[in-house]
């Protein structure tokens, strides 16, 4: 049976399929960013609302793909872990304003989605990579999963950004009552300490998709 919910799941499916999140996939068909954002899914009352029919015929279009094959990504079973949606930025726009409030959590326009495992982690947004900053560990194009409220300990991957808007991944090698060292990921990049009072947010790296 095609339930609502296997539908939207087929459409997700299909974005996984092409590296792409349900955002982009809505691009490359020519409809708004918008029209699969999980907010969109059901109405304001409640009740599910579902694709239409021409924007499902045009996201196999843009992506060559048969109805016979999307209607088989709606009625698969597996036993991967559900997907859970997350607002996505790439990580140079995530050193602007207006992408994050005041606690460092998504808030304001400009955010795509993606799709992940869900893990059950809350308070978890996407940064796209860019650059060789992260070599050998994350390549330019790779997506990483930050938990905005985790504890970082030593030893884990974590996303900092400043108070002047400098976001960095690196690794958690010391923090103390007044600063933090971050070793870097990249040896030809330099390890840096920061004073706590310099860091807007930390935020732990729990997922990659590579």
């Amino acid at each position: 049976m095609l339930s609502h919910a296997r539908i939207w799941s087929a459409i997700d499916r299909l974005a996984e399929r092409n590296k792409l999140s349900a955002s982009a996939l809505a691009r490359r068909a020519g409809l708004d960013p918008t029209s699969f954002n999980k907010s969109k899914r059901t109405s304001p009352d409640g009740r599910p609302r579902w694709p239409s029919t021409e924007s499902i015929s045009k996201i196999l279009s843009a992506t060559g793909t048969e109805i016979g094959a999307f209607l088989g990504l709606a009625e698969r079973r597996d036993n991967r872990r559900p997907l859970h949606l997350v607002p996505l930025l790439g990580l140079a726009q995530a050193g602007a304003g207006g992408f994050f409030d005041d606690g460092g959590f998504p808030a304001g326009q400009g955010w795509d989605e993606i799709a992940f495992p869900a893990s059950g982690a809350d308070n978890v947004f996407a940064l796209e990579v860019s650059g060789d900053s992260m070599l050998p560990l994350y390549r330019d194009g790779d997506t990483i999963i930050v938990q905005r409220d985790a504890q970082c300990r030593k030893g884990d991957r974590v996303v900092v950004k400043t108070n002047e808007g400098e976001v960095m991944a690196k690794v958690l090698s010391r923090k103390t009552t007044k600063s933090v060292d971050l070793a870097s990921l990249n040896p030809a990049h330099r390890n840096r300490t920061l004073a706590l009072g310099d860091i807007e947010w930390m935020g732990r790296i729990i997922w990659a998709s590579q």
